[in-house]
């Protein structure tokens, strides 16, 4: 009998094919795998109690608000029945405002996950998380995108989910006007996707704002004034160039990206989503190129 002996240069050969071949969860270059950085990241974020205390409030906030909205337009409705005047403003805003009841806590939905996307960045350089972070990650992009992925899916997901809830709470409670209100109506499925998207937005928008400015309370600060203070400040002050500019702030692309019809003086529904998207893209790319320069 002869045994079969392997020639150390094919060994040798072997050995190396078997190194430089991927297998899944690992990284041929420095650092961890893409998904290990992801699952990492929406572990830090989902065992952090002020994140699932900010969670919370935003599904109480929307949902309540929801409610709100149901009886404030079911009494408005009936005051119509009685008056002339009440009927003839009812009519002019479009006559059918139970559809707008379910996205009626929009507005402080986005200022809460807005915050939590700042926070999200911001607390890594304020708390020091960030030397051990992008020790792991030595390129720092994966964890960037890790973490804008995580907290725009679930941006997403959770207003989705808060404004179906609040629609259903509003359902007894316009029934109870003779107020109708289908939530799967086309208009219904459009307005919870559209706003949807446009709270994962400004959680992206927050999120580059944290990692820009490296401080909590710049970074909400800078967001309550790009959503809440320019708007109001661009409507006071007078000329044309405001009035324009108006339209292109980040919170008043909404509007025309859910509205039936066009409305006069508003920028188009494509035109909206490309502006929107632009005040996405612009501060992440920027968020993602000064990370990779500036020390932590």
């Amino acid at each position: 009998m002869s045994s079969t002996t392997l020639d150390p240069s094919r060994r040798g050969t072997h050995a190396a094919g078997h190194t430089a071949g991927t297998l899944p969860g690992t990284s041929t270059g420095p650092g961890p795998s893409f998904l290990r950085v992801l699952n990492s990241e929406f572990i830090k974020f989902r065992t952090l109690l002020s994140t699932l205390i900010l969670l919370g409030c935003t599904v109480l906030v929307v949902v309540g608000f929801g409610a709100l909205s149901a009886w404030g337009t079911g009494q408005f409705s009936e005051a119509a029945s009685r008056d002339p005047q009440a009927a003839a403003a009812f009519a002019a805003q479009g006559g059918d405002l139970a559809v707008g009841v379910p996205t009626s806590g929009i507005a402080f939905a986005q200022l809460i996950l807005g915050s939590l996307g700042v926070l999200l960045m911001s607390s890594e350089f304020t708390t020091g998380m960030a030397r051990s972070t992008f020790a792991a990650v030595p390129k720092r992009i994966p964890a960037f995108a890790a973490k804008l992925l995580v907290v725009m899916v679930t941006a997403f997901v959770l207003t989705a989910a808060s404004v179906f809830l609040a629609g259903l709470v509003s359902l007894p409670i316009l029934d109870n006007y003779g107020l109708k209100l289908d939530l799967s109506s086309s208009q219904s499925v459009k307005m919870l996707l559209v706003n949807s998207l446009y709270v994962a937005a400004v959680a992206a928008i927050g999120m580059a704002l944290g990692s820009l400015i490296r401080n909590s309370a710049g970074g909400i600060m800078s967001l309550v004034g790009l959503f809440f203070v320019a708007p109001i400040a661009f409507q006071l002050i007078p000329g044309d160039f405001f009035v324009q500019a108006r339209k292109y702030l980040p919170g008043n692309t909404v509007d025309p990206m859910t509205a039936v019809q066009h409305v006069p003086d508003t920028l188009e529904a494509w035109q909206a989503a490309l502006v929107l998207g632009a005040w996405v893209v612009i501060p992440v790319v920027l968020a993602a190129v000064l990370l990779k320069k500036r020390d932590v």
